[in-house]
């Protein structure tokens, strides 16, 4: 509420004739609300990402963004695929392969997990990508080798499950967390 009350102020002041418009010390697009969409909408690097890979400060820091874009997706679970995937493959990447990686980064998390996963399938443009496909099998050989069948969900079926589905007893819930 308080937060609501400090930008009406600020509105009005803007508003006001008490500041000169030459001398407004709040640029007026430091308060527009825009809504909010895809990471790869509102970057204007994603479609046209200059790759140069001519020199070595140049590669280092493409190779420095791309690292960090993987590493730092706000999805603990991607975080953790792509950005080991990225760090162990980066400096054996070709331009079309950074091409990819670049297009798989732009991809949003929930859609990207699900399709990494194998919870859902993904689109035809997704599942030819180079870069998608070399995670993806990563993915599946560590799920081979580490876990279980009986513990996975069934292909197409998602993994999330309640915490105490097993614990049913007489007295307590019939379904869901409670």
């Amino acid at each position: 509420m308080a937060s609501l009350r400090i930008t009406r102020f600020i509105t009005n002041l803007l508003n006001s004739s008490s500041f000169p418009k030459s001398q407004n010390p709040f640029p007026r697009t430091l308060f527009s609300l825009r809504p909010c969409t895809s990471h790869a909408a509102n970057d204007p690097h994603s479609q046209s990402l200059n790759i140069d890979l001519s020199n070595e400060e140049s590669k280092r820091r493409l190779f420095n963004r791309l690292l960090y874009r993987s590493k730092q997706r706000g999805f603990l679970e991607l975080d953790l695929v792509l950005g080991k995937w990225v760090e162990d493959n980066i400096h054996s990447l070709d331009e079309n392969r950074i091409r990819a990686l670049v297009h798989v980064l732009d991809l949003e998390n929930p859609d990207l997990w699900q399709w990494i996963s194998g919870q859902e399938q993904p689109p035809e443009s997704i599942s030819t990508n180079p870069v998608f496909t070399a995670v993806r099998e990563g993915v599946m050989k560590n799920l081979e080798s580490h876990s279980a069948p009986e513990t996975r969900a069934t292909p197409g079926q998602p993994w999330v499950r309640g915490w105490d589905d097993i614990k049913k007893f007489r007295g307590g819930p019939i379904a869901g967390n409670q």
